[in-house]
């Protein structure tokens, strides 16, 4: 099988980061957008390139501006396309200069620092993914594909302490370095993780290796913060298949140092299960 050129590996380096931040598999990415299941393993592995709709419905789902992403892929699909045609030699023959000449030369001169400018973006947000990848991918076998964190060109976290109350840890973009409090298998085979960031000065908790109609709460008391965040219950429930396939996060609520936070698990066929953690000071 041919290799990918340097182009569309580039792209669907870029793809598959937005993908694992999505928490969803190719099934669950099939059944969000209008492209299949083969399509999108194609289009991840560089195998085929795809549609400029196909990136930006990752790109929407990943909660990612699309602007780099398409910039990307222009340059992948001009290159399969054969519209990138190779660079004249630096050295040429001299010519007589009657003005437009030089107003040419600049003009490539241009879309030259232009296209190297983007390659330089674009090669940021690879080395960005992949290190938030190692962060964040937990190491137990068989586990979905974890959300990642977005990589650092994209701006910071969007909120902290109660600001954060009952928001996605991942659309707030708390979850680019969180601490795992605790991690906890049930009687079920899922697993479970009580997340902090302390950036935003908030805890959530999240669950895989679930069945439809599943549900985690959790919620924190005490702390430097004379219980900031106490009282307030935040909770997710399995609703369907693709949640079943991935990742699947509570709401956040603020916490502080010292807070003990406690997440509790009622799965669709079996006893509650609880545990809990404190966050250090």
């Amino acid at each position: 099988m041919t290799a990918p050129s340097p182009e569309r590996a580039r792209l669907a380096a870029v793809l598959r980061e937005l993908k694992g931040r999505t928490g969803l598999s190719l099934a669950g990415l099939a059944a969000k957008t209008a492209f299949s299941k083969s399509s999108w393993d194609r289009y991840l592995n560089g195998r085929t390139l795809p549609p400029r709709d196909a990136v930006q419905e990752l790109c929407r789902l990943a909660g990612e501006p699309e602007g780099r992403c398409l910039a990307l892929w222009e340059i992948a699909e001009s290159e399969a396309s054969g519209r990138a045609a190779a660079q004249p030699p630096e050295e040429a023959a001299p010519v007589e200069d009657d003005g437009r000449q030089g107003a040419a030369d600049q003009s490539a001169v241009h879309r030259r620092a232009t296209l190297v400018a983007v390659l330089a973006s674009v090669s940021a947000v690879v080395v960005g993914g992949v290190a938030a990848a190692a962060l964040l991918l937990p190491d137990r076998g068989g586990e979905p594909g974890a959300a990642l964190s977005p990589p650092p060109s994209v701006a910071g976290p969007r909120c902290r302490g109660e600001v954060c109350e009952g928001k996605s840890p991942m659309r707030m973009k708390c979850a680019g370095a969180p601490l795992t409090l605790a991690s906890y298998r049930t009687a079920t085979g899922a697993s479970l993780e009580l997340r902090y960031s302390q950036e935003c000065g908030t805890s959530w908790a999240r669950m895989w290796g679930t069945r439809i109609g599943d549900r985690l709460e959790m919620s924190t008391t005490g702390g430097a913060g004379r219980g900031t965040g106490s009282g307030r219950v935040r909770s997710v429930e399995i609703r369907n298949g693709v949640d079943a396939d991935s990742y699947v996060y509570t709401p956040m609520t603020a916490a502080d140092p010292g807070s003990v936070v406690r997440a509790c698990f009622d799965p669709v066929a079996g006893g509650e299960e609880c545990f809990d953690s404190r966050v250090a000071r």
